[in-house]
C-alpha cells in the first residue's frame, strides 16, 4: 500500500500497487542478443573517468576504438556526463567514431538532475524534459537504451508515485522512440533495489527494465542483501547488467563474488549484456581486463 507520502514499504518480491497514468505499452522491445560470452560483454566508461577527456588522456570519441584495441571489446556504455555536448553534431560524430570502430552503443547511463521525484513542479519538469532529451541522444547513437538515474529528494524516502510519474513521461516518450529506460540500483537513498523493483512493477511496461549492478547494493547491506537485491533485479532486467566484484565508498571498500552473480543472472534467464564497470581499487584498465576474465569464465 503506498502511504500518504507516497512512499511503500515493500520485500523485494513484494507485488506492487498500479499506479495511476502507467506508461502506455508500445508494443515490445525485440532485440537479438549474441550468445558468445566475449559478444556479450560491454565496456562502461564510467571506470575511465580520471582519462576521459583530460588533458592527456581519452577523448570519449576515441574510447570505441581504445576499447576495441586494448580489450577486443566492440560494445560500449558511454556515461552521459562524458558527453562534451548534446547537440546534433556532437552526437552524431560521436556516432561515426563509434561505427568506425565497428562497435555499438549498448546502453547509455544518465544521470539526470533535478530529480525525476521532486515534489517542486518546475524541477520535476526539467528533469522530465532532460529524461526525453537523453532518449533522443539514444535514438541517434542507436543506442537500446538509457539508464534513467533518480537523484535523492530532500524526504526521508523517495517519492514513489512523484517518481513514477516522472518515470512514465519519460518512458511512454521512450516507447514511442523504441528506447527502453532502464533503472539502476545505484544511489542507497533514492534508488534501493526494493523501490526500483516497485516502480518497474507498477508502470507495468516492458520499456521500463531494472538494470542489476553487481555490487551497489552491498553498501546497504550485507553479502545476502546484496544477492537478494539482485536476484529480484534480474528478472526485470533486459538488455544491460554492470558488472564489478568490489565498489568503494566513502574510503570504505565492498566486496562481492561475481561469479555467484553470474549464477543468479542465468537462474533468472537473464539473456542481455554484461558491462564491465570496475569500481575497485588500481588501475581501471588492469580492473576491467580482469573483470572481462572473469566474466567470460563465469557466463
Amino acid at each position: 500500500m503506498i502511504t500518504s507520502s507516497g512512499t511503500t514499504r515493500r520485500g523485494f518480491l513484494g507485488a506492487a500497487t498500479g499506479i495511476a497514468g502507467a506508461a502506455v505499452l508500445r508494443g515490445e522491445p525485440n532485440l537479438k542478443f549474441p550468445t558468445e560470452p566475449r559478444a556479450r560483454i560491454a565496456v562502461a566508461s564510467y571506470p575511465f573517468r580520471e582519462f576521459i577527456n583530460k588533458p592527456n588522456g581519452i577523448d570519449l570519441l576515441d574510447f570505441p576504438q581504445m576499447v576495441v584495441d586494448r580489450f577486443h571489446i566492440h560494445n560500449v556504455e558511454p556515461l552521459s556526463s562524458h558527453f562534451k555536448s548534446m547537440d546534433t553534431a556532437y552526437v552524431e560524430n560521436l556516432r561515426r567514431h563509434v561505427e568506425k570502430a565497428g562497435s555499438q552503443v549498448i546502453n547509455i547511463p544518465c544521470d539526470i538532475h533535478p530529480s525525476l521525484g521532486s515534489p517542486d513542479d518546475a524541477a520535476w519538469k526539467k528533469a522530465v524534459a532532460l529524461g526525453k532529451k537523453w532518449v533522443d541522444v539514444a535514438v541517434a547513437l542507436n543506442s537500446p537504451s538509457i539508464r534513467a538515474h533518480i537523484a535523492p529528494v530532500n524526504m526521508a524516502e523517495p517519492p514513489l508515485q512523484r517518481t513514477a510519474d516522472g518515470l512514465n513521461a519519460v518512458v511512454e516518450y521512450a516507447s514511442f522512440k523504441g528506447v527502453v529506460v532502464n533503472l539502476e540500483n545505484d544511489d542507497p537513498r533514492s534508488e534501493d533495489a526494493a523501490f526500483i523493483v516497485n516502480l518497474i512493477k507498477s508502470l507495468d511496461t516492458r520499456y521500463l527494465r531494472a538494470l542489476p549492478d553487481f555490487c551497489n547494493s552491498r553498501i546497504k547491506g550485507d553479502d545476502q542483501y546484496n544477492y537478494n537485491a539482485l536476484a529480484a533485479l534480474f528478472p526485470l532486467a533486459y538488455n544491460v547488467s554492470h558488472v564489478k566484484d568490489s565498489e568503494v565508498d566513502n574510503g570504505k571498500v565492498y566486496r562481492t563474488d561475481p561469479v555467484k552473480i553470474f549464477g543468479i543472472a542465468r537462474n533468472a534467464g537473464y539473456r542481455g549484456y554484461f558491462s564491465i564497470e570496475f569500481e575497485g581499487e588500481g588501475d581501471p584498465y588492469t580492473g576491467t581486463q580482469k573483470l572481462i576474465d572473469i566474466s567470460v569464465r563465469a557466463m
